[in-house]
């Protein structure tokens, strides 16, 4: 095989500038739809994680471990195997099993879960004293839930979404495999099939990039909103 020269692979990432658009937008496109998923319905799992635990406002032992063995379980599936699994339910919720939108449905299922567990987590880390001092004050549990729990926890909620988001950007990648579209699919076509591996470590330099972009813009954020 010929080597490649610097200006040929430029050359052949210039040709590719369009598809590779259109691979940035496919994964920004399965990230937004996940991300939207675990903070619509992994947030609010979390917190009742977290409330249903013994000592807590909505102490119960029963709803807590099922809801426990349910993240669980979702979250012990390997992804590639979660997305397998879910094959027949994303054929039924978008009529098709290939692209970057029947992707973000495993995706959704995954990040829902995962987001939960970096809730409760965070949301253990308030000190106890102040939900007390809420009680005290006759607060109600919805006023200790927006007032006191996401806004002490805010900081550490928005450095728990960028883990989540950086984790769900390499499992989009892994979603491009199967047809899921994406930077991983223009990597594996591209660079692994036909033996370009220009596009391999230019995808991979692009993925390095933004997640360089989305750790410092979750830090910047988590410190602006951190009030200790």
């Amino acid at each position: 095989m010929e080597e490649l020269t610097f200006a040929q692979a430029l050359a052949n990432l210039s040709d590719l500038a369009p598809e590779i658009g259109q691979a940035s937008l496919e994964t920004g496109l399965m990230l937004g739809i996940g991300l939207t998923a675990a903070i619509l319905l992994g947030g609010p799992l979390g917190i009742l994680l977290y409330l249903t635990q013994p000592g807590q406002l909505f102490a119960h032992r029963t709803v807590n471990g099922v809801l426990g063995w349910l993240v669980n379980l979702v979250r012990s599936f390997p992804f590639i195997i979660l997305m397998v699994s879910l094959v027949p339910l994303t054929r039924v919720l978008v009529g098709s099993t290939i692209g970057p939108i029947a992707a973000a449905v495993p995706l959704s299922f995954a990040a829902i879960p995962y987001f939960a567990r970096l809730v409760e987590q965070t949301l253990r880390e308030i000190p106890r004293g102040v939900v007390e001092a809420a009680e005290a004050m006759g607060a109600s549990p919805a006023q200790i839930i927006v007032k006191v729990l996401i806004n002490e926890a805010r900081a550490g909620l928005i450095s728990s979404l960028t883990i989540l988001t950086i984790s769900f950007l390499s499992y989009s990648a892994v979603a491009g495999v199967v047809g899921g579209g994406g930077i991983g699919d223009l990597a594996i076509r591209y660079g692994y099939y036909r033996f370009q591996s220009e596009v391999m470590i230019a995808m991979v330099l692009l993925l390095v990039v933004i997640v360089q972009l989305i750790q410092f813009a979750g830090n910047r954020l988590a410190a602006r909103l951190d009030k200790r």
